[in-house]
């Protein structure tokens, strides 16, 4: 019988579910980010596949290692068994539902709720309209970092997209979809506008500086916690 071990992974699952404000608010945006992509990583897996259950589940518990030590998810996972046998597929379709919980976007935010970081992207960016054009035409991919103006309108980045009215880099599209910039992103921007020790300096400021890459090793190194 799996069950008692099939309660652990779901415990830890419907902590994250229940906590998941406080969670956002204790990791950083690439942490976050993180997290949000090991619980990824678990619904793609096969229902029936008990050791690849096991080393995704195990992806999730390393993603929460930053929380304060006396945060209750962070008390829960020494207590949390994940790896002395199968979970069971429960912890797959556990992981389906609370990422679709924690991917719900945020209401739009007013003016007093805008952060310094959106205010900067937002003073550089291309509407709903002109990220189209500059897609010949064609909906803008769901990879391109969209947030809402405090009107709730949409606006891209341009830093997403090649000077001169150029179409989006391949590469923010390609290292976009690694940071899971359709679910968040917030934390996908603060990974191209922060200082990367990978790097060494901000992944925006080498667009079309380095080889292309590069900038997917940084965005991989990340994701896979190396």
């Amino acid at each position: 019988m799996n069950d008692g071990r099939e309660s652990s992974a779901g415990r830890l699952l419907a902590l994250i579910g229940e906590h998941r404000a406080t969670i956002r608010e204790a990791l950083d945006d690439e942490q976050h980010a993180l997290l949000l992509a090991r619980l990824a990583a678990l619904t793609e897996v096969a229902s029936t596949d008990d050791k690849a259950i096991r080393r995704a589940l195990q992806g999730v518990r390393l993603a929460l290692l930053p929380l304060p030590l006396d945060h209750p998810v962070r008390v829960a996972l020494d207590s949390v068994r994940l790896v002395a046998a199968p979970p069971g597929p429960t912890a797959v379709a556990g992981a389906r539902e609370l990422l679709a919980l924690l991917s719900s976007p945020p209401p739009s935010p007013g003016p007093e709720a805008t952060t310094a970081q959106d205010r900067l992207l937002l003073a550089q960016a291309l509407s709903a309209e002109e990220a189209r054009a500059r897609c010949g035409g064609a909906a803008p991919p769901p990879e391109l970092i969209r947030l809402p103006d405090p009107q709730g309108r949409d606006r891209y980045p341009e830093f997403q997209f090649t000077a001169g009215g150029g179409d989006p880099y391949e590469v923010v599209l390609e290292v976009n979809r690694l940071l899971l910039a359709d679910i968040d992103p917030r934390g996908a921007a603060a990974w191209w506008l922060s200082g990367n020790t990978w790097l060494g300096g901000t992944p925006v400021s080498f667009l079309g500086q380095l080889p292309d890459q590069r900038l997917v090793g940084a965005a991989t190194a990340l994701v896979e916690g190396d």
